[in-house]
């Protein structure tokens, strides 16, 4: 009989999966592993079958009471033999006592649900070239970028210029727990661009986009106004003119959506985010974008 063994996976291994996430279509991001092994290097478990790869699961801890489950993949040759199922049980014991949160697609949505996860709210992917960003038309002046006006008194810049303390709490708004080495990494990473809106010296906005395997992703976009986010992701579009992005938008932000479809951007996946226990209280007025479905 095969040999399957469960162990906690490499940073390769990372990149390894990110390769699996690829072929599912979920379109991860180019050096994502980098920000993802930095985070947690423990929470990355892979199951060996006979000593090769075949089945992936992520349960990255965070603070004392928090966790984020992704990466739940089975080599498609090898479904429904009950690898998955013995990486899911061993990844939710490393979780066991928190909160857990997921972005689950579809097909898996009333597995998850039986396993006591509960769903808070759809993502859906908007994807497409925003206007303002098509091949002639990208930058602009007087405050525009990609098309999108800066609201007054707000300037667009570098985050990676702001006092990390400044950015992280911010995060902290929009997410369940402080994620400091994530964010630290998220930001300073290979093939991305992190930008702030800032005004008077606070925070209105932040949003970074990173190259992936299609569509390049902004991820998160936090904004305290639709004008805000808009300039953000005009501004990031611009940086590649004439080549698509892609947003995950909770579907309990309609201004987001409509946001999205006023840049041109149509749905093209989805996604329900869930959680074993109580819903997290988070600024969802401010979240027009989540940060990732692999890592909340």
């Amino acid at each position: 009989m095969p040999a399957f063994e469960i162990g906690v996976a490499s940073a390769d291994d990372i990149a390894l999966l990110g390769d699996w996430a690829g072929a599912e279509g979920w379109n991860p991001g180019l050096s994502d592993g980098g920000a993802f092994f930095a985070t947690d290097p423990h929470g990355f478990l892979i199951g060996r079958l006979d000593g090769e790869p075949a089945a992936s699961v992520s349960v990255v801890r965070y603070g004392t009471d928090f966790g984020s489950l992704g990466f739940y993949i089975t080599r498609p040759p090898l479904r429904g033999r009950g690898y998955g199922i013995q990486l899911w049980r061993a990844g939710m014991a490393r979780l066991d006592g928190r909160n857990v949160g997921l972005d689950g697609v579809v097909e898996q949505q009333d597995n998850y649900r039986k396993s006591g996860f509960r769903s808070a709210w759809n993502n859906i992917r908007y994807e497409g070239v925003p206007y303002g960003s098509r091949d002639g038309d990208a930058g602009g002046d007087g405050g525009k970028h990609g098309g999108a006006a800066t609201p007054a008194g707000v300037t667009l810049v570098d985050a990676r210029t702001l006092p990390f303390t400044q950015l992280a709490a911010y995060d902290r708004r929009f997410f369940p727990a402080a994620r400091d080495y994530f964010l630290a990494s998220w930001i300073t990473g290979p093939q991305r661009t992190a930008l702030a809106a800032v005004q008077g010296g606070e925070l209105r906005g932040f949003a970074v986009l990173r190259a992936c395997r299609a569509a390049s992703r902004i991820g998160p976009l936090y904004a305290e106004s639709t004008g805000v986010a808009a300039a953000l992701v005009g501004a990031l579009g611009a940086t590649t003119p004439g080549k698509p992005v892609a947003l995950d938008v909770p579907d309990t932000h309609p201004e987001a959506a409509r946001l999205m479809e006023r840049l041109g951007l149509t749905p093209s996946f989805e996604t329900a985010r869930m959680y074993t226990g109580p819903v997290p209280r988070i600024d969802r007025s401010g979240l027009f974008g989540i940060t990732s479905l692999e890592l909340g």
